[in-house]
């Protein structure tokens, strides 16, 4: 037994997962880089996400070229490699649907995503665990918990664009022009983001959605701000603020 479990740690296996490693950090840096152009612009999916994501499908990806390594080298003879492919198809495949059950939108913002990529990464962890590339899996296991402690802090020193959830319910009969609304929040540091503005109408009465993004990191009026001078505005009946991630 002792013989069998020297086997994971040899010169070979050792070489080949310090090379996984390198494409996992490869991977990481580059999901980064895609996530932070998303975080910028107030999307929910930023760069914890993507970075989990891009990193954990290298992983699944970059162990199919070393089936030989698999098992600590005795996969080929002992164990059917196309067997463990379709396990690990059905893993993915399942904690897809688990990872979704996290996922929560409301209205605007959604929450959950990057405790969805969480989960499915620890789930390839177990899967270089499984097939016995022990390194790399302490590597993805090691880079995962670090993007969840301290990338926060990255994201919040880096440039960025906050955005609020704005819902307007007007008084009967006030008919708003998106012209106006579109110039209110230009003054106040934010502008309305493409393709978010949705009304309804009900009673003779309209309500508006949109979110409002603001222009740079340091602009946008705070959102006590924006509530105060909502209560002053004719035509507005009431509202509703929330932070946005959408």
């Amino acid at each position: 037994m002792l013989d069998a479990l020297a086997a994971y740690w040899r010169t070979p296996e050792l070489a080949t997962n310090g090379l996984i490693i390198l494409n996992l950090f490869g991977a990481l840096l580059l999901g980064l880089l895609v996530g932070y152009e998303r975080a910028y612009h107030g999307r929910a999916a930023g760069m914890r996400t993507y970075g989990l994501v891009c990193m954990a499908s290298c992983a699944l990806t970059v162990i199919g070229g070393y089936p030989g390594f698999w098992f600590g080298g005795h996969g080929t003879g002992v164990i059917p490699l196309a067997d463990t492919t379709r396990i690990v198809q059905g893993i993915v495949t399942g904690i897809g649907f688990l990872g979704a059950g996290v996922i929560v939108r409301e209205g605007f913002t959604i929450s959950g995503l990057t405790t969805a990529a969480s989960i499915w990464s620890s789930a390839v962890t177990g899967v270089l665990v499984g097939v016995g590339f022990y390194l790399a899996a302490i590597g993805l296991a090691l880079c995962s918990a670090g993007i969840m402690i301290y990338l926060s802090r990255i994201e919040a020193w880096l440039p960025s664009r906050h955005a609020i959830a704005i819902t307007l319910r007007f008084t009967p009969g006030f008919v708003p022009k998106e012209d106006n609304v579109r110039r209110m929040a230009l003054e106040r540091g934010y502008e309305v983001a493409g393709g978010t503005l949705s009304i309804s109408s009900s009673n003779g009465q309209q309500e508006w959605r949109f979110v409002a993004l603001a222009l740079t990191r340091h602009s946008g009026a705070p959102i006590s701000s924006v509530a105060q001078e909502l209560d002053g505005i004719d035509g507005v009946a009431s509202y509703q603020l929330t932070r946005a991630r959408n």
